[in-house]
């Protein structure tokens, strides 16, 4: 029995991280994912998403739309974090979306 454990465990790390970012790679998709994340209404996926996005249409390019560093785009737009509005502002801005708001 512990030798199974052992293979189970060994396969399981042996996965690769899942990227989302690599799959983000057409104004479509992108409008889709962050629809889907918005509908959640959780925060922190919000900066999350807004991450992967950032990532897939290059860090360095957000960075210097928004006038943040990079390093502090990272650590904002982490999973869990919960950054400050004027940088979701910011971000979004810089990635070409709107929000709209619409009554419920």
């Amino acid at each position: 029995m512990k030798a199974v454990k052992e293979i189970k465990k060994t396969k399981i790390d042996e996965l690769p991280n899942f990227d989302m970012a690599r799959y983000l790679n057409s104004d479509k998709a992108i409008t889709e994912y962050l629809n889907q994340v918005l509908e959640e209404g959780d925060d922190a996926l919000l900066a999350e998403a807004l991450g992967d996005i950032a990532r897939a249409k290059g860090m360095a390019q957000i960075a210097q739309t928004t006038g943040i560093t990079r390093e502090a785009l990272y650590k904002a737009l982490r999973p869990n974090a919960k950054p400050r509005f004027d940088t979701i502002n910011k971000v979004i801005g810089a990635l070409g979306i709107k929000l709209v708001a619409q009554r419920i």
